[in-house]
């Protein structure tokens, strides 16, 4: 396994950005930056060992220094949506960023996504890390206590990519952290996922409002094309989209599901595209995961000058569910002092035999 940095680029504030890309035997390889600990590309072979780049991404900091859909990007302090930008812990109210209709969506203004973090390189036998620390001080983006986080992308001989997040807190806060990138098995310049298959293990999607926020109920999603317990052609399951009011309101895919598994380690979904025989499978700790079929996507100036429109790619996004602040029964999200934020998933490439 090896590991090379080199210089990408300088963000507005004048920060020396640096992207680690990491080999292995086969010469896949994954590509990471250290602002906004964000995954750049992932370069896997195809049934007939033909490598492509299946993440969407840019081939500058410039584009990553801005509003960019978020590819890539890793999120926080709490991924996903806020209901009304606003939640009561210990009985104090906090009052966060408006950034998506009336509510808070991905870390706010400044997320973790557009932070510089402290990388180091971790070179292994079979296995190489990057380690990405940042601090996020008291009240930043109006979130309570001082939070470490520590993700480490790992990624090995065989083609899995590992995602460690870890963090402390020096007073109760909420902590909801995950990757978002953007996958695309066919290359990350096919230009749809329509011909992807889509497996996830659960019985139940968060209902859901006309803002995407959790109503607290739970729809089942039996005789619906959020149905993909038996795996979907996403062709099929959008061109239902006009039987669905849920998927209605997204314009696609962007759905919390309630994992079968819980928080167990374990499969919870797999991705399949069966002209290149690229296999995704997701394995988490965590008990959900968004599916998002980029519905409102439109990046004119992708890598090799690629445009990512509407569906041109699909998100998992490991993650406890949104709006578990304001909803109690929901699996919590509350890191008090002493207690350690701690979950991996792992996004496993393989092809067919």
């Amino acid at each position: 396994m090896s590991i090379i940095s080199k210089p990408f680029g300088m963000t507005k504030k004048g920060e020396n950005v640096t992207m680690f890309t990491l080999t292995n035997k086969s010469g896949a390889s994954i590509s990471l930056i250290d602002f906004g600990a964000i995954l750049t590309s992932i370069i896997v072979p195809d049934k007939d060992g033909k490598l492509a780049d299946v993440a969407l991404g840019f081939d500058t900091i410039e584009k990553y220094d801005g509003p960019h859909g978020a590819m890539g990007d890793t999120i926080g302090r709490y991924g996903n949506r806020i209901a009304k930008a606003q939640f009561t812990l210990d009985g104090v109210t906090y009052h966060l960023a408006v950034n998506n209709n009336r509510n808070h969506l991905h870390g706010g203004l400044e997320g973790f996504n557009a932070k510089m973090w402290n990388a180091t390189p971790v070179e292994g036998k079979g296995i190489d890390s990057v380690k990405l620390h940042y601090v996020s001080a008291d009240m930043e983006e109006n979130y309570p206590g001082t939070l470490d986080v520590t993700v480490t992308y790992s990624w090995d001989d065989d083609c899995n990519l590992a995602i460690r997040y870890e963090a402390t807190t020096d007073k109760a806060t909420v902590c909801n952290l995950t990757n978002h990138t953007y996958f695309n098995l066919a290359g990350h310049d096919h230009g749809t996922i329509r011909d992807h298959i889509v497996y996830i293990d659960s019985d139940v999607v968060t209902a859901v409002d006309d803002e995407l926020i959790p109503t607290g109920g739970y729809m089942p999603v039996a005789h619906t094309p959020l149905d993909l317990r038996e795996g979907l052609m996403l062709s099929e399951g959008l061109d239902l989209i006009d039987t669905c009011v849920p998927m209605q309101y997204a314009g696609g895919y962007d759905h919390n599901y309630v994992l079968r598994k819980g928080s167990a380690m374990g499969l919870c979904a797999c991705v399949h595209h069966e002209e290149t025989g690229r296999t995704m499978e997701v394995i988490t700790d965590q008990p959900g995961v968004q599916l998002y079929t980029a519905c409102t996507t439109n990046q004119p100036d992708g890598k090799n000058g690629a445009h990512y429109g509407n569906f041109s790619g699909l998100c998992l996004e490991t993650q406890h569910y949104p709006d578990s602040p304001n909803h109690p029964h929901f699996p919590t999200t509350t890191l008090r002092p002493g207690e350690k934020y701690d979950s991996t998933t792992i996004y496993a490439f393989r092809v067919d035999a």
